[in-house]
């Protein structure tokens, strides 16, 4: 997954962002102003930087400007103006994409994934066939019996008892989000409880475990407002 800085200046939004894109995987890091975001830099590189235009000192346009004339760090502009000229200024000093407040997190989550790969941060498996399922068998599989994901190229994930609990309630349907109530019912919870996160730290590791057995990133995606989905055809073997 990516290491992202979300630099905004409004502290709920800013924690907004950075809980929905952990939840999704990736590293957020949420930075107040141009300073801030420079010291995170000078700590550990980043892959992708979400910017505000309006910033308190430095300016949102600024901060591209000085990031593209030293890296090729993805950028993502935010602004709470629908302005033609501000999006031709923000794409001609360098900005990968750039979107009106109020964004929609799961939009901004899904610009953030096509970027990655566009960055090739992380490359999605070749869709060849599955070397250890069935050879008319391509795409994604889930081995019931065996614990297993089992990714276009045949390279494949073992799953934990929760994982799978949690894998099996997803492939049912793919493609349709599963509601973060049916997951903690099916976990053995009574109900969601939005301040317990044990289901969202799970699929970090899952997705983090895949990444590295599978060289690509499994194709769970948050889907905001409601819980999780299994954003790709799988076959249930």
């Amino acid at each position: 997954m990516a290491r992202i800085a979300i630099v905004e200046d409004e502290t709920s939004l800013r924690a907004d962002v950075v809980e929905y894109l952990s939840a999704c995987g990736h590293e957020a890091l949420g930075c107040g102003d141009g300073r801030e975001l420079d010291a995170v830099l000078a700590d550990k590189p980043v892959d992708i930087v979400i910017l505000d235009v309006n910033l308190p000192g430095e300016d949102g346009f600024s901060i591209a400007k000085r990031l593209r004339d030293h890296s090729d760090v993805g950028i993502i502009m935010l602004t709470a103006r629908n302005v033609g000229i501000d999006r031709v200024v923000g794409l001609e000093i360098g900005a990968d994409v750039y979107l009106v407040k109020p964004v929609e997190l799961r939009e901004l989550e899904a610009q953030i994934r096509t970027l990655s790969r566009r960055l090739k941060l992380f490359p999605p498996c070749a869709p060849t066939v599955s070397r250890t399922a069935s050879p008319s068998l391509s795409g994604w599989a889930y081995d019931a019996v065996g614990w297993t994901v089992l990714a276009p190229d045949g390279q494949s994930v073992k799953l934990t008892a929760n994982e799978r609990v949690f894998v099996s309630l997803l492939v049912e349907q793919p493609g349709e989000p599963v509601s973060r109530d049916d997951i903690f019912k099916a976990l053995g919870k009574r109900q969601w409880d939005p301040s317990d996160r044990s289901v969202d730290s799970m699929v970090r590791r899952l997705r983090a475990k895949a990444q590295d057995a599978l060289g690509c990133e499994l194709p769970i995606e948050a889907v905001h407002g409601t819980g999780y989905a299994f954003a790709a055809p799988i076959a249930v073997i």
